[in-house]
């Protein structure tokens, strides 16, 4: 449904599920009740606003270091598309291959980055240029930022209610969808490198 040009409710509500499955908030409960034992009080404000912030930027700022370097969108949809794929690994498998350095810091070191807006998601984020229009990318970015800080609000309300084997369930599924997700956006954007270079 697209009610001016560029303007997609499909395409907003398809990059807020991408992002939504690739930050794992929801997924990430545990780590952020645990940060919040060890360091008090988070600003779940601050975290969210620094961590849509940089998600923002970077889709801006990430593909014009991409131009500046030689590389296009869809190469880097693909690098995108092997990233994601690790992390649906990870989520599916419950094991660890990206290491992560312990936590110096609450709010915006480690939860607005790298928890929320690390490697994955702004991989995930420009990579998502390649099919979007820059402002349903936007919107969905904005509203995955409102929900992390509903989330980081009510961390420890969501932890005591929901449980670890729930968490592990939908941990699991957005595994799967993530894991889908990666082999659509390599298949699409590995067809467009080879009409490109066909046509060269």
């Amino acid at each position: 449904m697209e009610i001016f040009d560029g303007f997609s409710i499909k395409e907003i509500v398809t990059s807020f599920m991408v992002l939504f499955a690739v930050i794992d908030i929801i997924g990430s409960v545990p780590i952020i009740v645990s940060l919040q034992q060890k360091f008090g009080k988070i600003e779940a404000g601050k975290a969210a606003i620094t961590a849509g912030v940089i998600m923002i930027v970077f889709l801006f700022v990430g593909n014009k270091i991409l131009k500046l370097i030689g590389v296009d969108v869809n190469s880097f949809a693909i690098a995108g598309a092997f990233v994601i794929f690790v992390i649906a690994l990870e989520m599916i498998l419950g094991i660890e291959i990206n290491k992560t350095t312990e936590a110096k810091a609450a709010s915006i070191v480690p939860i607005a980055f790298p928890l929320v807006a690390g490697a994955g998601t702004l991989t995930t984020a420009l990579s998502l240029r390649a099919e979007f229009h820059d402002i349903n990318i936007i919107c969905g970015i904005i509203l995955n930022t409102i929900f992390v800080y509903l989330v980081l609000k009510s961390a420890k309300w969501l932890e005591q209610k929901i449980g670890d084997a729930t968490l592990m369930i939908l941990q699991k599924v957005f595994g799967i969808i993530l894991l889908a997700i990666s082999i659509k956006l390599f298949t699409a954007n590995f067809a467009q490198l080879v009409l490109n270079y066909v046509n060269f």
